[in-house]
């Protein structure tokens, strides 16, 4: 394995501390007492990190007509910087579990699917602070709520209402970047990333530039070069309603979705720290190859 002498580690261990703290808040769904808990330690510590914070607390109609307490966190690195790169990942637990062969109505604690791709991106920007870009991109990070409030019968539109949200009002007006990479289900033992439809459709030089970086660090294991289907994940809104190309970086066994996927099993116990590096070290070898000028 070789990591480009340019390009600093990244602390899995670290991430997975990130991660282990959301988890240990509880179910972090809109409305829940851990919302606001996990909403104050993001923006504490995502805020001690980057240069410029912002949080987007708003009212946002779910599928089922009921308005939803939604808290997007964003954190800019230069924010002045005018070429700029996105990254995202959702920070909700999931409030059923709907897969779950008994606990279908049971809040789950997303270790997985949500507090991973969050725990990656705390750790991240940890390193670029300590180790910033020789580029001159700004990077923002945004953590966005109610992705994981919907249901196949209330309409594809019912998920990623935080991000529908952002698209729409984003923390800066007339909002571009360059690039977006969205993280989904980033920590589990043996994922692997296949190239999500959406993602080659809107973005597929980018996905392109971040498959070659996972190999340049030594994880193409991890990122296969097989097709995958479409994925109404945030990245889609990103697309469509921002008109920022952006990719999905998300486990997508052959058969689908992983076994834990919406169940009580979507605990610690799934989280891998050799995953959580080899989408961290990919990122930021990503990141430290962008184009100097």
């Amino acid at each position: 394995m070789s990591i480009s002498t340019s390009c600093s580690p990244f602390d899995e261990q670290l991430a997975y501390s990130f991660v282990e703290q959301q988890v240990l808040i509880g179910p972090r769904y809109p409305g829940s007492e851990g919302q606001k808990k996990c909403a104050d330690y993001l923006q504490k510590t995502l805020g001690s990190f980057v240069d410029t914070l912002y949080t987007q607390s708003v009212s946002v109609k779910a599928g089922d007509g009921s308005s939803l307490p939604c808290i997007n966190i964003i954190g800019a690195i230069r924010p002045k910087a005018s070429k700029r790169i996105l990254l995202l990942a959702h920070w909700d637990s999931r409030k059923w579990s709907d897969e779950d062969p008994v606990n279908q109505t049971t809040p789950i604690l997303a270790a997985d699917d949500g507090a991973s791709g969050v725990g990656v991106l705390l750790a991240l920007a940890k390193a670029l602070k300590e180790h910033p870009l020789p580029s001159d991109y700004g990077v923002d990070i945004l953590f966005v709520d109610a992705e994981d409030y919907g249901k196949t019968e209330w309409g594809e539109a019912s998920y990623g209402l935080g991000t529908q949200y952002w698209a729409k009002h984003p923390h800066v007006e007339h909002y571009k970047a360059e690039a977006g990479i969205l993280l989904d289900m980033v920590g589990a033992s043996n994922a692997r990333f296949p190239q999500e439809a959406f993602s080659m459709q809107y973005a597929s030089s980018i996905i392109t530039q971040v498959w070659q970086a996972a190999a340049d660090a030594g994880y193409g294991s991890y990122f296969v070069y097989e097709d995958a289907g479409n994925i109404t994940d945030d990245h889609f809104f990103v697309n469509t309603l921002a008109g920022i190309p952006t990719i999905d970086i998300i486990n997508l066994q052959k058969t689908g979705f992983a076994s834990h996927w919406h169940t009580q099993q979507d605990n610690l116990n799934r989280i891998s720290k050799s995953t959580l590096k080899a989408v961290g070290q990919t990122l930021l070898q990503y990141l430290h190859q962008l184009p100097k000028s």
